[in-house]
């Protein structure tokens, strides 16, 4: 019998933050579980088209979990600890507008809070895929439940024999649109009999923040070429062209 040495643990996912803690190394006499972690985050509703949220985005980040991320969870904490700022949630959108909690934060502060969380996302093995729906072009209710399904369903299909070479595939969503939740657990539930469903505390998981910013640079990009980017936006970035050299081009090079 050979023995196998995996990154893991020898009983279920670890602490409730989804082991985004230091892992350790367990013996098996078997062949590793190959797992795939997806976390999903989304931008934009179902309501009706308005001009100011003309798009709806559905960002997927996938995580082999055979690929051992703690040493950039760690140095994530530690970045964030030296530059003096508190190891939180961080609302990537709500940051660059200078919006809810971080009202009283100079731009010099959430800049250091953007580029630490953005130099964790660009240097973690980790992939993403957008899917994207320009809502002006929706005629009735159900146009957008109907594109999303189509271009969920057509991605994975398109790749559908990388997602079936893991024996278990885990998908984690916070559960904060019921309209996005069926259609994730029917999408999924359809082509894949390994697939498992987790709610999230966005606090909990930092590859959960990963999808948050991943999908509002998405956004920032649609924006970008439209030249629809708010003021508070170009203030953040300076402008469409240091958004686009500085942080698009480099985090482009995730997608899955």
């Amino acid at each position: 019998m050979t023995t196998v040495i995996c990154w893991g643990w020898p009983q279920g996912p670890g602490p409730t933050n989804g082991g985004e803690v230091p892992r350790h190394f367990f013996m098996s006499g078997r062949d590793c579980v190959k797992e795939l972690s997806i976390f999903i985050d989304e931008s934009g509703d179902f309501g009706e088209y308005e001009f100011h949220s003309p798009f709806y985005l559905l960002t997927l980040v996938f995580h082999d979990q055979s690929l051992d991320i703690s040493p950039n969870l760690l140095r994530l904490r530690d970045s964030m600890a030296q530059r003096g700022l508190p190891d939180y949630t961080v609302h990537a959108g709500s940051l660059i507008r200078r919006e809810d909690e971080y009202k009283e934060f100079s731009i010099e502060e959430r800049k250091k809070i953007f580029d630490t969380l953005f130099h964790f996302v660009r240097t973690t093995d980790i992939t993403y895929r957008s899917i994207i729906v320009e809502k002006k072009h929706l005629v009735e209710d159900i146009d957008l439940v109907v594109k999303l399904t189509k271009q969920l369903s057509e991605f994975l299909r398109d790749n559908f024999f990388a997602f079936s070479s893991y024996d278990r595939i885990v998908v984690y969503y916070d559960y904060g649109q019921r309209e996005l939740t069926h259609i994730l657990v029917s999408i999924f539930s359809t082509l894949f009999n390994n697939v498992e469903f987790k709610k999230v505390a966005p606090a909990n998981y930092k590859l959960f923040q990963a999808a948050d910013m991943l999908c509002t640079m998405e956004l920032l990009t649609l924006k970008a070429e439209r030249k629809m980017l708010s003021k508070s936006e170009l203030t953040f970035f300076t402008s469409a062209r240091d958004l686009y050299k500085s942080y698009i081009r480099a985090i482009h090079k995730k997608q899955f």
